[in-house]
């Protein structure tokens, strides 16, 4: 999705609708929102069973562990195996995140409340949207990051936001990148950064918005930043990951370089109504595709070309199918059946809104999807220490 969050108290400027290709390379974004109701009151469920990827679940019938040489790891031995590397990469286990409360005009703060109230599990990524010359990260923000439970901020920025991508990679907005840069620096801890997510659904034939100015785009600012002295941001580089644009032959010309690029991202969704592009489960999520000799997946087709890199699921969202409840909480059960599957994924960032321009997202849109969600939610396999 495209720019996500309402700024109507501090940017009303902000309140112009913009259209966005989501999913199927299209759709109007709201410039305003209704508020996100209270979320339901909910326990934490612990899964019951053990499934293939064994998150978090216990054996249905525990019997006598088998000898072992080895003595048992320390806590603290296992706290710092499951630490984080210096570009924020978990040493075991997967980072767990949320934008929450999007196409609403709840702060960042209050929503993520909201949804780590609802859900069960504290978040580790605190997923925000930012473009052009919006001051970045705010002091709603800042905030989060300070509290006694640590999280990390992942700020999506537009550099481009009012002019070109080819108008950055030349210089044109530097002074706009250096101002970042001061913030940047200023920011208390590491944070991610992705560069104009998603621009696939950007891409123009000429007019400074071509693939290849894109890559240059996202050079010139990582580059710039860091000849600044920012040395506290990890760099994502945030697909579609829409078929459809994957196989067109400037697909491969976006993709800036390793030097420049920390970590992949890609951001599906899955509608819960049955029959369509979009429906089915967690390992067609992430790796669908309707013809495998011309698209192999897109964690297929990630994993062959840039495997040195850790990926983020950095949107996922499942659209509410009121008709039948019961679509929206299997596909919750398929994240925990199968993500086990797929062991470059190193994050799962949930986008959370009642009103995205495809449906409502929310885990708790039913009392059947809360239950599933909050089960995958409960995982061990989230347990990271930050």
């Amino acid at each position: 999705m495209k720019h996500r969050r309402s700024f109507l108290r501090t940017h009303p400027v902000l309140a112009v609708a913009v259209t966005v290709g989501v999913l199927v390379g299209s759709g109007a974004l709201a410039a305003t929102a209704a508020r996100r109701p209270e979320p339901r009151a909910a326990s934490v469920q612990t899964p019951q069973n053990a499934d293939k990827a064994g998150l978090g679940a216990v054996p249905s019938s525990p019997g006598t562990p088998a000898p072992s040489s080895k003595p048992p790891a320390s806590k603290a031995a296992e706290a710092n195996r499951c630490a984080l590397s210096a570009k924020l990469v978990p040493g075991c286990g997967l980072l767990w995140g949320v934008a929450p409360g999007a196409f609403t005009d709840l702060s960042s703060s209050k929503a993520l409340a909201n949804f780590e109230r609802t859900t069960g599990r504290p978040a580790d990524i605190l997923h925000s949207y930012h473009r052009g010359d919006e001051v970045w990260p705010t002091a709603d923000e800042i905030a989060v990051v300070q509290q006694s439970r640590k999280r990390i901020l992942f700020a999506n920025w537009k550099v481009a936001w009012g002019t070109t991508w080819a108008d950055v990679a030349a210089g044109g907005q530097d002074a706009r990148i250096d101002r970042a840069a001061a913030r940047l620096k200023a920011f208390p801890g590491k944070l991610f950064v992705a560069l104009h997510h998603e621009p696939e659904n950007d891409v123009r034939a000429g007019g400074g918005m071509t693939a290849r100015d894109y890559a240059a785009m996202f050079r010139h600012t990582v580059q710039r930043l860091r000849a600044a002295g920012v040395t506290n941001v990890v760099f994502v580089m945030v697909y579609m990951a829409y078929e459809p644009w994957c196989v067109q032959p400037w697909f491969g010309d976006l993709y800036p370089g390793d030097d420049v690029v920390d970590w992949v991202g890609m951001d599906p969704y899955l509608f819960a109504k049955p029959g369509g592009y979009g429906h089915g489960d967690f390992a067609y999520l992430v790796d669908r595709t309707s013809d495998p000799a011309r698209w192999p997946g897109f964690y297929t087709w990630v994993t062959r070309t840039h495997g040195n890199k850790p990926l983020m699921i950095a949107e996922w969202g499942v659209y509410e199918h009121a008709a039948d409840s019961a679509q929206k909480a299997w596909i919750y059960s398929t994240v925990r059946q199968q993500l086990g599957r797929f062991p470059a994924i190193k994050a799962l960032v949930y986008f959370d809104s009642p009103n995205a321009p495809k449906g409502d997202t929310r885990p708790d849109s039913s009392q059947a999807a809360l239950q599933e969600f909050q089960k995958l939610a409960s995982s061990t396999v989230f347990s990271v220490t930050l």
